[in-house]
Formats: C-alpha cells, structure tokens, sequence
C-alpha cells in the first residue's frame, strides 16, 4: 500500500482510544474529552463530537454576578459553553499545541485566552490585574482556577517553564505569558529603555514582574492585547 494512498492517511489520522481518562490528547494539538456528565470549555472550541450531548453557552448568572460583571470590565472575549451528556468531545483553538494539567489541591493561574476546557470539580475565577489602568485594551485577563481536577491550556508552539526562585524575579512580556503558580502574584511594569528589545517595539516595553516562589510559562508567540500607539 502507497504511504500516500488515501487508505494509508486514514489509518494514520484515525481517532483512537489511548485509555488515558476524562481529558485525553488525541494529537498535540487536539483534545478529547471522555464525556459522562459536564465540561466547561471555551465557546467556540469544539471540532466534533459523537453520543448524546448538548451544548449550553454560559449562562449571564451562572457563575454568578461578581464574575459577570468582571467579564464586562475586562471585554473578555473568551466565553464558556457549557457540555453535558455522554459521548466524547473533541476541543481545539487556532490550532495551538495543548496541555493537560492534573491539579492536585493545586492553584494556577492562567492567561483567559490560553485556558481551553477544565472539570466542573475546579473553583475558577477572573482576576483583573492590578496597576494596569490604560495599558490594556480588553483582552488581558487571567482566570485563577484551584483545587482537584484536570484543565487544559493552550500555547502557541512548545510552552516553556521557568522557575521563580527567592531573590531572582523574572520579567516576562505580557503577550506571550500563558500561566503562572498561583503562589505568584505579578506585577506590571513599563520600561521605555527596554522598547525595541522587549515586546513590541514602539511605546513602552510593558513587563510582568514575577518575584517569590514558583513557575511562569510562556511561549514562543506574542499575541496581541494592547492598543497600537499609532492610528491605522
């Protein structure tokens, strides 16, 4: 049989059951949720799905209003839908590469863009960043989710981890931070001798300070939050 026969590309693309429970990674870039009851996931991320389900986009008052009004403030792009039922699930974003975290009585938070699906079983919330009045444009938001479940975010290409060690900050720029140890507690700060070399390269270079102890991840990509400096 030809490696390029359409027989050959159907055998290597096939779905395929790998055992791995709730939250499986069908490809790098694809993932399947083994349905038998709710998922919370980010409107407009499923691909395809088989079996008995029904698809609910968040309700205004679901979470209740503290986080509908925050939603409000921050323009958060990034709605839920909500999946109930049994069968399974496929969920992808813009094609980014996806990673699956198991937390254990854990806490993390995550850029509201990067976070593509999580168990009902986790407590989340929006969190609106301090010191940052007039350098966001309504797409900067992270979503602060503990407690014991699986949540699956996403990067543009490999995420990389750095460690946050007592003494040693890391600077990271905004548009390409994905998640952070929800021991960390960021801050914004601006650098104009920095604007060519960090970020983007007119106005002020834009950072985020992590000092403690913990992790950051980032990925090889900026996305854009931030309003341009000049008129198009």
């Amino acid at each position: 049989m030809s490696k390029y026969s359409i027989e050959e590309f159907v055998r290597k693309t096939s779905q395929e059951d790998k055992g791995e429970g709730f939250f499986e990674l069908e490809t790098p870039r694809m993932l399947e949720v083994n349905l038998d009851g709710t998922v919370w996931a980010k409107m407009g991320s499923m691909v395809t799905y088989h079996g008995q389900i029904k698809f609910v986009r968040e309700g205004i008052l679901e979470h209740g209003i503290g986080k509908m009004f925050k939603k409000a403030f921050t323009g958060e792009g990034a709605a839920l839908m909500k999946a109930e039922g049994s069968g399974k699930v496929y969920l992808a974003d813009q094609g980014k590469k996806i990673s699956i975290l198991q937390l254990q009585n854990d806490s993390i938070y995550v850029n509201g863009n990067d976070l593509l699906a999580f168990e009902p079983s986790i407590n989340w919330d929006i969190k609106l960043m301090r010191k940052i009045t007039g350098m966001m444009s309504g797409g900067l938001f992270n979503v602060h989710c503990e407690g014991t479940g699986m949540i699956a975010i996403t990067s543009h290409y490999e995420p990389l981890t750095i460690q946050v060690k007592p003494g040693r900050p890391v600077m990271t720029d905004p548009n390409a931070t994905v998640a952070w140890s929800g021991s960390l507690s960021p801050e914004f700060r601006t650098d104009v001798s920095l604007k060519t070399f960090f970020g983007r390269g007119s106005g002020e270079s834009i950072q985020m300070r992590f000092e403690g102890e913990g992790f950051v991840v980032v990925q090889p990509f900026e996305e854009v939050y931030f309003q341009n400096d000049s008129s198009s």
